[in-house]
């Protein structure tokens, strides 16, 4: 009685359409992850019910219940224990506005999915790529539990390293969403079967702009922004004296120390921004002077609010704006990658 005996009629345009909408909602949800990290609301919510937790407290009981369960953490007696419920409820409104969104991904994800499938509207070659998004939405939200958990028994804050494969893993289903896409609007616009290819510039930019990604993820979660507010110099030189912990090795520097990770995170800005000023140039030739143009203005105004948050002492719009630019960046990038991979017209 459930056999499904209409043609299949691929819908490839309405397909991206709707990976295009979980993809801004992706885009969201890595902002709110910003104002998650740096209002230290991470950690308010202490259990993960990923049925139940979406109704949140309602009553004094439930609320009371959940503040306890936070004063059990390391987190509130090292720096909260002075807390009200008050100022409780402000820090779990954002961690909780974060796991809704997450909530509100996969089910959105899963219902499109559901009636492209049943209604056979899945171009044929993409069903395997549309189950492979869903997969790593699901392993995303066991990354975000095992960040979080991090934080919980231990230390007073989640894992910085932690911190950015969450940060990364949200950015690879981001990447893919987009190119996904954009491979199905160029097969409803022309009936193009062979899809756009990765070609080696762009994927060397896209590779930096992930280094760079997870420095920036180091940098919140070391609270490494809060060093040095000053740009170009460190202080009063380029890198300060005793910066660099003689006594570890040179990956524990660079993963985990303070001083170095806000180093590199600033300098390493400008060798990806001359991959994509290569990128930008390749793709003008290739015909998409619009495209070229854009990214080079986004990579243009990263920058430059990388360094006003710096200045600003991390104020909290402009280092939200900043963690949401280099998502728009990524975008922009992956565009004109896709533009540089399609196959030549015929």
């Amino acid at each position: 009685m459930f056999a499904r005996t209409a043609p299949a009629r691929p819908r490839p345009r309405a397909l991206g359409f709707w990976l295009l909408v979980v993809a801004a909602l992706v885009f969201a949800i890595v902002a709110v992850g910003g104002i998650t990290r740096l209002t230290e609301s991470g950690l308010s919510i202490t259990e993960w019910k990923p049925i139940r937790g979406a109704i949140p407290p309602l009553t004094d009981a439930q609320w009371q219940a959940e503040f306890e369960g936070y004063k059990a953490i390391p987190q509130y007696r090292a720096f909260n224990s002075q807390m009200t419920l008050e100022g409780f409820k402000h820090i779990y409104f954002w961690e909780y506005c974060h796991r809704l969104l997450a909530r509100t991904i996969g089910t959105v994800l899963a219902l499109v999915l559901l009636v492209f499938w049943w209604k056979r509207w899945i171009p044929r070659g993409y069903g395997w790529r549309t189950l492979l998004i869903f997969a790593l939405g699901g392993l995303q939200g066991l990354i975000g539990w095992w960040m979080v958990a991090s934080g919980l028994t231990e230390r007073t804050e989640v894992s910085h390293i932690r911190l950015a494969i969450h940060l990364l893993a949200a950015m690879l289903i981001y990447g893919v969403l987009i190119w996904t896409a954009l491979d199905l609007f160029a097969l409803a616009r022309g009936g193009i079967t062979r899809r756009a290819r990765m070609k080696a510039l762009p994927a060397l930019a896209i590779l930096a702009l992930v280094v760079q990604l997870a420095l920036g993820a180091f940098t919140a979660g070391l609270r490494a922004g809060y060093a040095f507010a000053s740009w170009p110099l460190m202080g009063d030189s380029l890198f300060p004296e005793g910066g660099w912990q003689a006594g570890t090795g040179a990956i524990a520097n660079l993963v985990s120390n303070p001083v170095v990770v806000q180093f590199v995170h600033r300098w390493w800005a400008f060798v990806v921004a001359a991959l994509i000023l290569l990128v930008a140039r390749a793709t003008w030739r290739a015909g998409a002077p619009g495209r070229a143009q854009l990214l080079l203005a986004i990579v243009a105004l990263q920058i430059g609010l990388g360094i006003a948050t710096l200045l600003s002492g991390v104020d909290i719009t402009l280092a939200v704006a900043h963690q949401a630019g280099a998502a728009v960046l990524l975008a922009a990038l992956i565009w004109s990658a896709h533009r540089l991979g399609q196959p030549p017209h015929r």
